[in-house]
C-alpha cells in the first residue's frame, strides 16, 4: 500500500477536508465504481466525491464500508439533484443518499445544480447538518450571478462552491466573491475533461520537463497551490497512482504566474446559459426507476 501525505484545509465551519480526493463522475455502477474507490483508498486517498446523479452512490458507499478504514478517516461528499429541490423533497433526497451509501452521515453535501427551489433545499440541508447527518454543506456550479440570487437568502454560508476549474478556466470572478466570504474552492474537471489543447500546452510541457513530471501532474499541482480542493477521476490504477504523485515538488512563483496567464475565462459548462436547468433535469432523471 502506498500512503500519500495529503494535507487538509479547514472549512469555514471548522471541518477539515483533504485537498486531494477521488472523483467518480461517469464511472459506471457495474462494479467499476466499487473497484476504483477501493483502489483509491488503498493508495492513500481519503476523500471520495460522488452524487445522486452519478447513480453510483451505492458502490461508493460499499467500497468505503468494506475498505477496513475507520469511517472517521474518510471524507465523503455527495450531492442533491434537481428533482429533489424544495424543503420536503430535499429531506427525502438526503435520506435516499444516506440509504444508498449505507452510511450514518456524509462529510459534505452539495446543491449540485443551482436552479429552482434552492433556498428550500438549503433549509433541509441545514437541518440535516444540525441533526448530525451531514458535517458540512455547500453549493456547486454557482457563478457570481447565481450566487447573488441565492446565497443572500441562506441563513448560513456555504462551506464550499464546487465549480469547473483548470488552468484554461480559472474562475476568477466567483473566486473573488468566495474568498471574501471565506468559502472554499473545489474544482471539478481539474484536467479539463480530456481537453487535448490543455494536455499538450507548450507552457505546461516546459514546466513538466523541468520536474520530470507529466503535464497532468503539473496541472494538478498548480491547482493545489492555487488553493483548490481537487479530485481527479480515473478507473486505471496506474493513472490513479500517477495523478497523486504531485506532493514531492512545488512550482515556483514564476511558474505559477505562467500558469495563471493561461486563463481564457471560458469553460465547457456555462451555468448562466438559458435552458441549462431543463437540459440537466432531462439528462439525469434520478427517479426514473422509482
Amino acid at each position: 500500500m502506498i500512503m500519500a501525505k495529503i494535507e487538509t484545509v479547514k472549512l469555514n465551519d471548522g471541518v477539515k477536508i483533504p485537498v486531494y480526493g477521488f472523483g467518480t463522475f461517469q464511472i459506471p455502477a457495474d462494479g467499476s465504481t466499487y473497484r476504483a474507490v477501493r483502489e483509491a483508498l488503498a493508495l492513500g486517498i481519503r476523500h471520495i466525491d460522488t452524487a445522486a446523479a452519478y447513480f453510483n452512490e451505492q458502490e461508493a458507499g460499499q467500497a468505503i464500508r468494506e475498505s477496513g478504514i475507520p469511517r472517521e478517516d474518510i471524507f465523503l461528499t455527495s450531492k442533491l439533484w434537481l428533482q429533489d429541490y424544495g424543503y420536503e423533497a430535499a429531506r427525502k433526497g438526503i435520506e435516499s443518499s444516506l440509504s444508498k451509501l449505507g452510511l450514518d452521515y456524509m462529510d459534505l453535501y452539495l446543491i449540485h445544480q443551482p436552479y429552482g427551489d434552492v433556498p428550500g433545499a438549503w433549509k433541509a440541508m441545514e437541518e440535516a447538518k444540525n441533526a448530525g447527518k451531514i458535517r458540512s454543506i455547500g453549493v456547486s456550479n454557482m457563478t457570481p450571478k447565481i450566487w447573488n440570487s441565492f446565497v443572500p437568502k441562506f441563513d448560513t454560508l456555504p462551506s464550499v462552491n464546487q465549480v469547473e476549474f483548470n488552468p484554461y478556466y480559472q474562475q476568477k470572478p466567483i473566486r473573488k466573491i468566495m474568498e471574501d466570504a471565506g468559502v472554499q474552492l473545489e474544482g471539478w474537471g481539474p484536467l479539463g475533461q480530456g481537453n487535448k489543447k490543455l494536455l499538450t500546452d507548450p507552457v505546461i510541457a516546459e514546466i513538466a520537463e523541468k520536474y520530470a513530471k507529466d503535464i497532468g501532474q503539473i496541472i494538478l499541482r498548480f491547482e493545489i497551490q492555487e488553493g483548490a480542493v481537487i479530485f481527479p477521476k480515473s478507473v486505471n490504477p496506474k493513472r490513479i497512482k500517477s495523478n497523486m504523485e504531485i506532493f514531492d515538488f512545488a512550482l515556483t512563483d514564476e511558474e505559477m504566474d505562467k500558469m495563471r496567464a493561461l486563463d481564457t475565462g471560458k469553460g465547457g459548462h456555462n451555468p448562466d446559459a438559458p435552458g441549462v436547468a431543463q437540459f440537466l433535469m432531462d439528462a439525469f432523471d434520478i427517479h426514473a426507476n422509482d
